[in-house]
C-alpha cells in the first residue's frame, strides 16, 4: 500500500507543475500588468489603514494568529499529526496524504517566490522579512493546507458530527484569521493573501482527491488482483 501511495504521489507532479505556472501567472499580472492599477493602490491603502490601527493588544494577538503557521510550527505539527494517525489507524494513507500536502504546498510556494519577485508593502513590518517574494502569503498557504488536511482527515474518519463541524470551522477559521494578522503586521498586501488561500485551496483539493479519496479504489484493485493471482 505505501508503493501504492507512491505511485500516486507522481501523479501530483503534473497538477503541482500546473498551478506553479498558474501561480506566476497571477503574480506577473500583480507586479507587472496591475503595478499601477486601482487594485495595487488599494492593496497599498489597506495595508496603511491597518498600520493606523495598531495597538499593543492587537500586535500581540496577531503574532499569536500568525505564529499558527509559522515554519517550524507547521513542520512540527504536519509530524506529530503524521505520525498520530499512523499509530491510531496502523496504516499510511492518511499520514502520508498530510505529508504531501504540506511538502507539496512548500515547493509551490517556493517555486513560485523564485520566478515572482514582489516587494513587500511599504509599512513598518512587526516581523523580520523572509527572503522569499511578498507573493503569495508562504503562512496563508500552509494554514490552509494544514489545517484543511487535518480537518479532512478527521471529518473522513470520525463519525461524531460535532466534532465534524468543529474541526471544519476552525480549518475555515485558522486560515483567514492567520491571513488578517499577515497584513495587519506589514508582511503581505492583500492580493498576497488572496494568493495564499488560492494556491492552498487548489493544492488541498487536489491532494485530497488523489492521495486521500484515491487509496479506496485502489486498495480494492490490490484486493482483487492478489485475489486473481490466488485463483490462477
Amino acid at each position: 500500500m505505501v508503493r501504492e501511495l507512491g505511485l500516486l504521489g507522481r501523479r501530483l507532479l503534473v497538477p503541482a507543475a500546473l498551478l506553479v505556472g498558474i501561480m506566476v501567472l497571477l503574480g506577473w499580472l500583480l507586479t507587472d500588468v496591475l503595478a499601477q492599477s486601482w487594485l495595487a493602490t488599494t492593496d497599498a491603502d489597506i495595508n496603511q489603514e491597518l498600520v493606523e490601527e495598531r495597538t499593543n493588544d492587537l500586535n500581540t494577538v496577531s503574532f499569536l494568529l500568525s505564529s499558527l503557521a509559522a515554519t517550524p510550527v507547521i513542520i512540527g505539527l504536519t509530524l506529530v499529526t503524521a505520525a498520530t494517525a499512523r499509530l491510531v489507524w496502523k496504516r499510511w494513507h492518511e499520514a502520508i496524504y498530510v505529508v504531501y500536502v504540506v511538502i507539496g504546498e512548500v515547493l509551490i510556494f517556493l517555486a513560485t517566490t523564485l520566478l515572482i519577485d514582489r516587494q513587500r508593502p511599504e509599512v513598518p513590518q512587526l516581523d523580520p522579512a523572509p527572503p522569499t517574494s511578498s507573493f503569495p502569503s508562504g503562512h496563508t498557504a500552509a494554514a490552509v493546507c494544514f489545517y484543511g488536511a487535518a480537518a479532512a482527515i478527521i471529518a473522513w474518519r470520525v463519525r461524531k458530527r460535532w466534532l465534524r463541524w468543529t474541526v471544519i470551522a476552525l480549518a475555515v477559521a485558522i486560515p483567514l484569521l492567520v491571513g488578517l494578522a499577515r497584513l495587519y503586521r506589514g508582511m503581505h498586501f492583500p492580493t498576497d493573501v488572496t494568493g495564499g488561500l488560492f494556491l492552498g485551496l487548489v493544492w488541498l483539493g487536489v491532494v485530497t482527491r488523489l492521495v486521500l479519496l484515491a487509496p479506496i479504489s485502489a486498495a480494492g484493485d490490490i484486493a482483487r488482483k492478489a485475489k486473481e493471482t490466488i485463483t490462477r
